[in-house]
């Protein structure tokens, strides 16, 4: 998969089955008064959405649904989603993807962000299972204009250690392209593996991985974060330009979200200007 073409070229014909899924949602915020709404809504597909949570005034938050469940080889998941001038937007998920064991072919997911000056969008997923066996290959391709304010991480669980499952079949291809203001800011691709899952220079066997990506921060955001991982070696941090990228591996998914919305917590009020406010999903 080309990582500049999200909407194009999103599996070979060789990797599509007769019963895949070639699922698409767009969605559009926009500010009107005193809140974001959810001004454009399309899909093809089991992709879509609950109806818009209003918790904390301004803030849109919306689930994104996927009734099947779980993802096979062949399917292809595209998200196509843009927040409008001023607007706010906070975008999660009911419970953790499933990336099924694959009989050769792959499972894609692209996903296309979008976010025009003074708005601010917080794409906070819960985790992605990847299988034993699985081959998954995702895109994520941000564009922030001058003045946007972004929150967003992706979190994978490789293999399923609860049920005695590892990871000695199957792959994760992870790529992230961040544009701010026209121009590229980021760009990264990340291959999981067995041998990346298992070494010293990849993931040393823990289950969990995850990557947070945050702007616009200062340096007081990165000495934050960096009081909070403390001498914590499965945790990291830094900071490009005013973009804060935050790094970590745990034997547990969930241990490892809740260290990402501490960060998220640390983060919010400066970024978006609203204290922290979890959406109420991610208690049950």
């Amino acid at each position: 998969m080309r990582p500049d073409s999200p909407a194009a070229g999103l599996a070979d014909p060789s990797d599509i089955g007769d019963s895949a899924w070639q699922a698409e949602l767009n969605l559009g915020f926009a500010r009107r008064g005193d809140k974001t709404v959810l001004a454009r809504r399309a899909h093809r597909g089991p992709l879509t959405v609950q109806r818009p949570f209003y918790p904390e005034g301004p803030v849109c938050h919306v689930y994104l649904l996927h009734p099947p469940g779980g993802v096979v080889a062949g399917d292809r998941l595209h998200f196509d989603i843009s927040v409008d001038n001023a607007g706010q937007a906070l975008i999660t998920t009911p419970a953790a993807g499933k990336f099924y064991r694959s009989g050769g072919g792959r499972a894609q997911q692209t996903v296309q962000l979008r976010v025009a000056e003074n708005a601010s969008l917080e794409w906070l997923p819960q985790e992605s299972i990847v299988y034993e066996g699985a081959s998954l290959h995702t895109g994520m391709e941000i564009e922030l204009a001058d003045g946007a304010g972004f929150i967003g991480w992706e979190v994978l669980a490789l293999g399923r250690p609860a049920a005695g499952e590892g990871f000695d079949a199957g792959q994760a291809v992870l790529n992230w392209r961040i544009k701010r203001g026209g121009r590229l800011f980021y760009l990264e691709k990340q291959r999981l593996d067995t041998a990346a899952f298992k070494s010293r220079w990849g993931l040393h066997s823990h289950s969990a991985c995850g990557t947070l990506f945050a702007c616009s921060t200062r340096p007081h955001h990165l000495q934050a974060v960096q009081a909070l991982i403390g001498d914590d070696p499965s945790r990291g941090v830094t900071q490009i330009e005013d973009m804060l990228i935050c790094r970590a591996l745990d034997d547990r998914a969930d241990r490892l979200r809740q260290f990402y919305m501490q960060v998220w917590a640390l983060l919010r009020t400066d970024i978006v200007g609203q204290n922290s406010c979890p959406p109420r999903i991610w208690a049950t």
